[in-house]
């Protein structure tokens, strides 16, 4: 049985449909369809009449003052739920005019009216031809859009206008627009993303016999938290062995940010003769084209590897737990959807010196910062970005944020 608000204000489904068509065939009420389906009554028997599969009556009895034959009306039709499907009759033979929900049917309904309601404004509408009229009349005077649009009520937008001229909707063409020729197509934004091959001898399962060979059990898990789409995006590692969480901010969610970072981080961290090496031998993260370097995140400025990175499954952000669990802590301080433009290195090390402050019950009542410094070093941590913050001035809430941005 699907979860009522889980499904409130979604659309529904071919399985939700076949569900339907499942309960109308045994009978059920719609109030038992709609606790079945997670959706109100109402919605139900809306989808039904919407979508009712009509048959033309055999017997036809009846004629109106024009001479129309008029069908009889079965009397199970003048109820609810209005359709033939429980009708044993119904595939036998039977006289009156048949009502039948399919669920194949009403998707495919459903699918056709969404298309054309995502089409804009149809070329036959006589709206459209007013909009195509003015605007070809106003650009033969040499007018430009805007004093055209800003002179006539269109009831379109600029983009809309743009959209047809371009699909050559209207009567003038992009050549009666001295400017639109010169715009320049924008050219769609590749991606990052990882090669299939590059995965090889990475998989997740990679990563299970690797741990059991060799009988590890801490690793580093990697993640990325965005804030404002196309804005600055925070990568995280997190030390499963301590919950110890840092964070290196991104100017942009891509390979070469990542790359940037991650050889500052070995840089720095050679200069205090300290290897990256060392303190992240091993290391799994998420599909995201973020990570698509992978040699610079395994290998050492010299080239030679010093860290073994791995993948987990598509779509299976359970198989790094901690790092999941941690961005909780995350979010206590930073909201979903808030931007991180603001933020600088310096704001986002101490949001994670509060997180990593955080006494866990898990580790009798000591810090994920206690138990780090205690296994690498005050100075590691330190230099990781991560100071401790006294238990009795742990801010976790977006006070802590506010208290950042006034400075």
């Amino acid at each position: 049985m699907s979860d009522l608000n889980s499904n409130k204000n979604k659309h529904l489904t071919l399985d939700d449909r076949i569900d339907i068509q499942e309960c109308l065939d045994k009978g059920m009420s719609y109030k038992a369809i709609g606790r079945r389906v997670g959706k109100d009554p109402t919605t139900i028997s809306k989808e039904i009449k919407k979508h009712l599969c009509i048959t033309p009556a055999d017997n036809i009895r009846q004629t109106n003052q024009d001479g129309d034959f008029i069908p009889e009306v079965c009397p199970l039709l003048i109820r609810a739920p209005f359709v033939c499907n429980p009708c044993r009759k119904r595939r036998h033979y039977c006289g009156f005019q048949k009502q039948v929900y399919r669920a194949k049917n009403a998707q495919s309904e459903y699918e056709s009216l969404l298309s054309e309601a995502r089409e804009g404004i149809p070329l036959n509408s006589e709206e459209f031809y007013e909009v195509d009229r003015i605007v070809s009349e106003g650009v033969k005077k040499g007018q430009h859009l805007y004093h055209i649009m800003e002179t006539n009520d269109l009831g379109v937008s600029k983009s809309t206008v743009y959209r047809h001229l371009n699909r050559g909707y209207l009567s003038v063409s992009t050549l009666d627009f001295p400017r639109v020729v010169k715009f320049k197509q924008r050219k769609p934004k590749k991606e990052d993303y990882i090669p299939k091959s590059a995965k090889a001898g990475r998989t997740y399962d990679d990563f299970l016999a690797y741990i059991d060979e060799n009988n590890i059990n801490s690793w580093v898990e990697m993640d990325t938290v965005i804030g404002r789409i196309g804005g600055k995006a925070i990568m995280t590692l997190d030390f499963t062995f301590c919950n110890f969480m840092i964070g290196l901010l991104l100017e942009y969610k891509t390979s070469f940010e990542v790359t940037q970072k991650i050889t500052l981080l070995k840089s720095v961290l050679a200069k205090n003769k300290l290897c990256f090496g060392d303190i992240i031998p091993l290391a799994i993260t998420d599909n995201g084209g973020e990570f698509a370097n992978i040699f610079a995140i395994e290998n050492n400025i010299k080239g030679e590897k010093e860290t073994s990175l791995y993948f987990c499954d598509p779509y299976k952000s359970c198989q790094k737990p901690k790092v999941e669990k941690n961005h909780t802590l995350f979010r206590d301080i930073v909201s979903k959807g808030e931007s991180f433009d603001s933020f600088t290195q310096d704001s986002v090390n101490l949001i994670f010196s509060h997180i990593n402050s955080v006494k866990r019950k898990v580790f009798n009542g000591k810090s994920p910062y206690e138990m780090f410094a205690f296994t690498y070093g005050e100075n590691a941590s330190k230099i990781l970005g991560i100071e401790p913050i006294q238990p009795e001035k742990v801010i976790q809430s977006p006070k802590l944020l506010e208290k950042i941005l006034k400075h």
